[in-house]
């Protein structure tokens, strides 16, 4: 959940580490800090804060050097400040590290460290490799690396420089991703590649138990037990304009308007009207096994976890396989058992999900087949998967997940429409779907042209600090998805709840102080929330409604209204979702909100 980057070349490494820093800092920013290595000479400067009191910090400083580490931090051990701030450093500050993940064991190694005279200056976990490398280095700096990271356990993705050997940088990973930029007589590291696309886009992915030596012009990997590793390079698919504002006040907005482009993405390549039948190439190792799957659990955690609750209810619909979801942070401390040919699908934007990682990785060892759908090529969960697909969906910057969603959904809803017609699904169903599919982008932009009407409701309801969010079958996750937003982004308590369920306690939080967002669209459990709205009515509670187009009666029933186009109940999800997506969006913006770096949270989970 931090941000690693180094540079080694003949370039001044400080501006660059700076930028991916910036670049970076939607995976933590509650503190900051470079080692830049000069020959023999190392210069360490970090602060608590975001990127941009570092920059201050260093403006008027002579630092120079032509390799060097940075890193942005979310806490975890220890609390933000200068002294915890990475890069760490041995007590002769002689070695320097910048740690992604947790090291379970620090305690342990702390106390025998210490009882060796060797004192510590920070609360976390990370100074003891600092230390621990230092105590076994004796020269070479990858050997060092190797003893310390024996005793480790835990996750990392690590970096580091030694004074005594200019030139050189090591870098590994347990758990936390580390990928090499590959250069012309430069080489990059970062945990991102946002950090280093506007440099190159040739990538190297380093596996679990892998460590690599970088230099300006080489590289080379190993396992953590010494032994040559071959990997290819691969291009990476968007550049760096992708993760520009290109005139967005936010990266939210911004990918909330990215959606229809997302969307077409998905599908691109993938869709054949003529048969009603989708084309998934990624699928294609385990495909005599999908057409004979029964049972299926997917398995993922926040935004990803409601795209995969909406990906039930497609499922249901489009096939004959039983799903069920399951919360990966969970799904790995519950006793499983897998009937024969069950899949598990794990859902990513990342693909690095620390505990969807684990739940995938327990799956596995309990015979359970694993598909993948994950937005980052080359990440561990596309690695670690028998199968899967890509979304396509390009950059996602923003902490609070909005494009990668409806990718996910649409990518979901393929997937499912393909083993259905392999099943019971028939030929003018596919058709239909695909049809309406194909129609989504445009739908999306419908919706997209009311955002200053949906800005306008932010501005009646945003000073109301509790809030409602109620759907049915398809609609449900959303209400979990929209109430989600708003906490992530404004702050605002929201529940989201099945709108069968407000009789069974939720009701009695009703009362003019407390909006609801009721998704009603016209489809199969229409007649089921007018009840519900009513019961709100009935108690005073101002209601706003995300309806079909042309719907005269909630018009009646309601505050407020915003309207979505007609598609099939199974689609509904991927419009009714970008409503609360602006309305999450608006709120923060109007309470003045760090929108793109929301308090206490990062992109990329990366530790348990």
């Amino acid at each position: 959940m931090c941000g690693i980057v180094c540079y080694i070349g003949n370039k001044e490494a400080k501006p660059i580490l700076i930028e991916g820093l910036k670049r970076l800092e939607y995976r933590g920013y509650d503190s900051a800090g470079i080692a830049v290595q000069n020959g023999n000479q190392v210069y360490l400067v970090k602060t608590k804060g975001r990127i941009t009191d570092l920059e201050a910090k260093i403006s008027n400083s002579e630092i120079k050097g032509n390799s060097g580490i940075g890193h942005t931090r979310w806490a975890t051990h220890g609390e933000p400040s200068d002294i915890n701030a990475h890069p760490h450093t041995d007590q002769n500050e002689s070695v320097f590290v910048v740690h992604n993940g947790i090291i379970e064991n620090y305690l342990s190694i702390k106390r025998r460290l210490e009882n060796q005279g060797i004192s510590f200056k920070s609360e976390t976990d990370t100074e003891v490799l600092a230390h621990l490398i230092a105590y076994y280095f004796e020269g070479d700096l990858v050997e060092a690396v190797r003893k310390a990271l024996s005793e480790v356990e835990g996750t990392f993705g690590i970096a580091v420089l030694h004074k005594d050997c200019p030139g050189k940088i090591v870098v590994a990973r347990r758990g936390s991703p580390i990928i090499i930029g590959v250069g012309e007589g430069e080489n990059f590291a970062a945990s991102d590649v946002a950090a280093m696309i506007r440099h190159t886009d040739k990538v190297v992915h380093l596996d679990d138990n892998e460590l690599a030596v970088l230099t300006k012009d080489d590289f080379f990997i190993m396992t953590t037990h010494a032994r040559p590793v071959q990997r290819d390079i691969t291009t990476v698919e968007w550049k760096a304009e992708d993760a520009e504002l290109n005139g967005f006040p936010h990266f939210m907005l911004k990918e909330i308007y990215e959606q229809p482009e997302a969307i077409k993405n998905a599908m691109r390549g993938r869709l054949d009207p003529g048969e009603g039948v989708p084309k998934l190439g990624g699928i294609q190792p385990v495909w005599e096994d999908l057409k004979k799957c029964r049972n299926m659990a997917i398995v993922a955690c926040g935004t990803s976890y409601h795209a995969g609750y909406v990906g039930r209810y497609i499922f249901e619909r489009l096939t004959e396989i039983d799903v069920s979801v399951e919360l990966a942070s969970e799904f790995r401390y519950r006793k499983v058992n897998f009937a024969p040919n069950t899949f598990v699908l794990a859902l990513s934007q990342s693909g690095e999900t620390a505990d969807t990682l684990a739940a995938i990785r327990e799956a596995k060892r309990k015979g359970a087949k694993l598909l993948g759908i994950v937005n980052v090529v080359g990440s561990s969960i596309a690695r670690e998967t028998d199968a899967g697909i890509y979304n396509h969906a390009g950059p996602e910057i923003g902490v609070a997940s909005t494009k990668n969603f409806t990718s996910q959904l649409v990518v979901l809803t393929l997937l499912a429409l393909l083993i259905g017609r392999h099943q019971n699904l028939s030929f003018t169903d596919g058709v239909e779907a695909i049809r309406e599919l194909q129609a989504l982008p445009s739908k999306v932009r419908e919706v997209l042209f009311q955002a200053n009407h949906i800005q306008a409701i932010a501005e009646k309801y945003y000073k109301y600090n509790n809030w409602l969010f109620i759907g049915r079958k398809f609609n449900y996750p959303i209400a979990l998805e929209g109430a989600l937003k708003l906490k992530e982004v404004s702050y605002i308590h929201a529940e989201g709840y099945a709108a069968g369920e407000m009789k069974h306690g939720p009701i009695a939080l009703i009362n003019p102080e407390m909006p609801t967002v009721a998704i009603v669209p016209q489809d199969d459990m229409y007649e089921k929330m007018i009840n519900n709205i009513q019961e709100i009515n009935s108690r005073k509670g101002p209601v706003i409604a995300i309806a079909t187009m042309g719907d005269k009666r909630i018009k009646e029933l309601v505050d407020d209204v915003i309207e979505i186009p007609s598609t099939l109940n199974y689609l509904y999800p991927v419009l009714t979702v970008i409503p609360c997506q602006l309305i999450a969006y608006y709120c923060a913006c109007l309470l003045n909100r760090d929108v793109d770096k929301p308090r206490n949270l990062a992109k990329s989970v990366t530790v348990e």
